[in-house]
């Protein structure tokens, strides 16, 4: 109790004396609820017959006492709506306690009730519900932070995006709008889910838990296993697995899949994160290129209405097609240097005069990329397809069939930043082998997120994968677009936070 405030001493002081009347404070979680908040302000204008018999509940978020009487706002899932609570109304006459004690003493903002009653309008128009029943249903310990507003500012909000993201259940009771963004981001996989299953698509799962990590160039997390005594890795994409699955015989499988890479934190990155993976036999990246294209235009009309959507300072129009080019043209056009060509040495002094920052530890395709995402990413603001990446890049993607060096890949940008990347995939057991063992040698050189050689899925390619295409598309970066929301943390209901150390 030495740690507690005076507010929070004296809700539990409120709470021993609820107990002491033999209320109790936390009953069984049992109570009948017929209409919302919502429903009743959409629907009571259009008929003020209805709502005659209403039984609603939830959290007390202002209250004026006024006497015998007073008028409460309460808040559910759907909204906020006003309560009338009148002493003789909700108390047998001989017994004026339960308003006089329970509710004006002892009920606080932050508890959470349920009242029955009837709708009606005040005589200053607001649409109210008048009480005649009234139960406490949970007494809250710790006040809220209410907001509150004094010549035009407000003050003592909950603002603070680190405390909003550590107590993520406050912030969604004090700044309700935030409800918006996860229940678009539901709307947004279940417009995916649609497409997908419409198409004849299996969603399938594979193990978090892997014995090797792969599909991705990224750091893994390492556990142990104590009863197997084997290390084993939380996985930093699924693919490996669902190419096998397409080895098994599925033409096309998918998975909403939360994996997890040991690396660094900003605002659009989270170490735990969500993403679609898709994998569809018999067909290659320029038929994902128009599935891509189909998917994302039908999940902004969706949540929108309409393809336009409002990211940060523009305006984003998610209408096919989109805006192609090649990494190399891409490359050329925003920095006027060709370096198709160019060896790894060539590469490096090139990525030198152009201000990017390297190291020794990349490759020839590492260099590629790091003056590709310095140099024209932030260009790229409209959904725009970078396509053929060279070889060197993409160790999971198959050679393309016109253009030696490069492999049949895409990436979609949009808003400066990837959306999603895709490749026609890798069938070819010698030549994947061969990749395989050109990784080992960037992880000999110190290149961290070089990846490692999984032989059960070499072995899975020499039983025969049929021609296969891939994709991976990042729903959080997806919903932070389609919701215009500024950080990776607003689109995620619990990010990963640095611990706060105790004294």
């Amino acid at each position: 109790m030495n740690n507690l405030s005076e507010q929070e001493i004296i809700r539990r002081q409120s709470l021993e004396a609820l107990i002491e009347m033999g209320i109790n404070p936390y009953p069984a979680p049992s109570f009948e609820i017929n209409c919302t908040a919502k429903e009743i302000k959409e629907k009571y204008p259009e008929d003020n017959s209805l709502f005659q018999k209403v039984s609603i509940a939830g959290r007390i978020m202002s209250r004026r006492i006024m006497g015998a009487a007073s008028f409460v706002e309460i808040q559910d899932s759907t909204g906020r709506i006003q309560l009338y609570i009148k002493r003789d109304e909700i108390a047998p006459e001989e017994d004026k306690s339960l308003y006089n004690t329970v509710f004006k003493k002892h009920t606080d903002i932050g508890d959470i009730i349920g009242v029955k009653g009837y709708v009606f309008v005040t005589q200053m128009g607001e649409i109210s519900i008048h009480v005649n029943e009234f139960t406490l249903l949970c007494k809250s310990l710790t006040p809220l932070p209410i907001v509150k507003e004094k010549d035009n500012q407000v003050f003592d909000a909950f603002t603070n995006p680190e405390q909003r993201y550590r107590q993520r259940y406050i912030d969604l009771i004090v700044n309700p709008d935030i409800k918006d963004v996860f229940i678009k981001r539901t709307k947004l996989v279940n417009s995916m889910r649609e497409l997908l299953n419409g198409k004849g698509f299996l969603e399938v799962e594979t193990p978090i838990l892997q014995p090797l990590y792969g599909g991705a160039a990224a750091r893994p997390f390492k556990t142990h296993h104590n009863t197997l005594d084997m290390t084993l890795y939380l996985r930093i994409a699924n693919e490996l697995y669902l190419k096998r699955l397409i080895v098994g015989g599925f033409d096309g499988v998918y998975e909403f899949s939360k994996d997890f890479r040991n690396e660094g934190m900003d605002r659009f990155h989270n170490p735990e994160f969500t993403q679609m993976e898709l994998y569809v036999a018999y067909k290659d990246y320029e038929w994902m290129m128009d599935l891509v294209e189909e998917m994302v235009e039908k999940v902004a009309i969706d949540l929108h209405g309409t393809t336009e959507v409002q990211v940060g300072d523009n305006i984003i129009n998610f209408k096919r097609p989109w805006k192609r080019y090649t990494m190399y043209e891409a490359i050329e056009h925003f920095t006027g240097v060709d370096i198709s060509q160019m060896n790894e040495t060539q590469l490096a002094e090139t990525a030198k005069k152009l201000g990017v920052q390297i190291d020794p530890t990349m490759g020839k395709g590492k260099l590629i990329d790091e003056i590709f995402g310095e140099t024209c990413e932030k260009h790229l603001i409209q959904p725009t397809y970078i396509t053929d990446y060279p070889v060197e890049m993409s160790p999971l993607a198959k050679r393309h069939r016109s253009k030696p060096g490069l492999v049949e890949r895409f990436e979609a940008i949009c808003n400066g930043k990837e959306l999603c990347n895709a490749f026609s995939e890798l069938n070819d057991p010698i030549d994947q082998r061969a990749r395989f063992e050109a990784q080992l040698e960037l992880g000999k050189r110190g290149d961290e997120e070089s990846m490692v050689l999984d032989e059960d899925f070499l072995n899975a390619l020499e039983v025969g994968m049929p021609p296969t295409v891939g994709l991976g598309i990042g729903i959080d970066r997806l919903a932070m677009m389609m919701t215009n929301s500024h950080s990776i943390q607003d689109v995620l209901f619990f990010p990963q936070m640095k611990n706060i150390q105790s004294e």
